[in-house]
């Protein structure tokens, strides 16, 4: 629901770039914005603060003062700030609501949305729903991907393809999209949800009653996301297994959709041009997608062909002769590295990880380790818990990297076919993000090849 703007005071809490997306286009609607952020200003937001302040945006940073917050009619939410912090508190005190950015991009525009979320996959799975629809339609893809909803209001789009972390489900109270994709869970993000139920529910709630989806997707073989699905009560559709109706699977070797029990073949397996199982499933996804959107089967496997791997996940860099490099900086959990193992059966892998520890559980990394990897390079201040939990594995085939470059070097020095670069942490100890992290590999592998 549009609403009216002007000389209204918005509280906008993060300067991330959903916080100054919000800030920025609530400004353009007459909104008195306040933008608060809790942290320090450092010298790289010198530039951003002071065309927001020339732009008539107030900004304070260092925390989040009473003068900014007193009489604010609502906060927009970065999705950064935990339900936990001091600042939900002090808005609840106030009675100030809340909503996310994401949320506000819903409520103020005419197009419609698409969402997909999950623990893993969902990057490629949005950028790949955004190319299957491309030549029909206007669908741009938007939110936890890097471009915030709040940019593309300037006009109306046939499709909104929207990623949606569980932290922008949780603070999007009653987005409704057109179709509602959840592609896995695994475990992940425990302290800013305080706990794995509240993280699952952040997610799900993405399909409560009363924000149902038009369409609904789920995994068939994930087990948390099956269960949840076999007790959905309204139009679902199934990828990765066959079932009796709507879904998406494959069978000799194709990929097959069906609606009301009616088969299509739409691709084979083997003309699908990324790597692992795991990018067959997002295949399925977005084929759904493209089919309830009216992409003809044609259209969809011309599509599919065309499509080249999202930067960061399990990007192909190069080869210098003897070594296949590959970057696979988005792989910030121990389940997505996993995940990046699979693709590559029976290779000889070198396993570059490390970086924040994220303290959830090595168990199934481990014996995936043991399984299919030859050596492992460790970096970052997750090296040690990382080395201990291998030990007790039974592998110890590990190098203690000091320096990212020489976590790269030690690698070429063994002859094994595969480097992947599949950190299984977040960035923070060393990158600003894992976007930076990623580049950072790939200059540096560029010197070797």
């Amino acid at each position: 629901m549009k609403r009216k703007w002007f000389d209204k005071k918005v509280l906008i809490c993060g300067l991330s770039k959903s916080g100054v997306a919000a800030a920025e286009y609530l400004n353009s609607k007459g909104a008195d914005c306040f933008l608060t952020e809790f942290k320090p200003a450092e010298d790289k937001d010198k530039e951003l603060i002071e065309r927001l302040e020339k732009e008539g945006i107030k900004v304070e940073t260092g925390g989040h003062s009473d003068e900014f917050l007193d009489g604010a009619y609502l906060a927009v939410m970065s999705p950064g700030i935990s339900p936990q912090k001091d600042i939900y508190k002090k808005l609840k005190e106030k009675n100030i609501p809340t909503m996310g950015e994401v949320q506000l991009a819903f409520d103020e525009t005419d197009s419609t949305f698409i969402a997909i979320t999950g623990t893993n996959g969902k990057t490629t799975t949005t950028t790949l729903i955004g190319h299957l629809l491309s030549d029909d339609f206007d669908a741009p893809v938007c939110g936890n991907i890097g471009i915030p909803p709040t940019t593309l209001l300037e006009k109306k789009h046939d499709f909104l393809v929207c990623e949606m972390s569980s932290y922008q489900c949780e603070i999007s109270h009653t987005i409704k999209p057109f179709i509602a994709c959840f592609l896995n869970w695994t475990e992940n993000h425990i302290d800013w949800h305080n706990g794995l139920d509240n993280y699952f529910k952040a997610k799900a709630s993405l399909f409560a009653p009363e924000k149902a989806p038009t369409f609904a997707i789920f995994n068939g073989i994930d087990p948390k996301v099956s269960e949840f699905a076999d007790k959905y009560p309204y139009e679902k559709f199934i990828f990765a297994k066959e079932c009796d109706k709507n879904c998406c699977y494959v069978k000799d070797g194709k990929v097959m959709f069906k609606r009301k029990g009616e088969p299509e073949e739409i691709i084979s397996v083997d003309e699908i041009p990324l790597v692992g199982e795991h990018n067959v499933q997002n295949v399925m996804v977005a084929t759904i997608v493209a089919k309830l959107c009216g992409v003809s089967n044609d259209k969809i496997k011309e599509k599919i062909k065309s499509f080249k791997a999202v930067e960061h996940r399990i990007e192909y860099v190069g080869t210098d002769g003897v070594h296949k490099f590959y970057n696979d900086s988005k792989s910030t959990t121990t389940e997505a590295t996993i995940v990046a193992l699979k693709a590559f059966p029976n290779k000889d892998v070198t396993l570059i990880m490390g970086g924040r520890d994220k303290m959830t559980d090595l168990n199934g990394l481990c014996e995936k380790v043991k399984e299919s990897v030859k050596n492992v390079v460790l970096i970052g201040e997750a090296t040690q818990r990382f080395k201990e939990a291998l030990l007790a594995h039974g592998f110890d085939a590990i190098y203690e990297a000091k320096t990212f470059e020489e976590s790269i070097d030690k690698s070429i020095e063994y002859k094994n076919e595969i480097i992947l670069f599949s950190p299984a942490c977040a960035s923070f100890d060393m990158f600003d993000n894992f976007e930076h992290r990623g580049e950072e590999f790939k200059k540096y592998v560029g010197t070797k090849i």
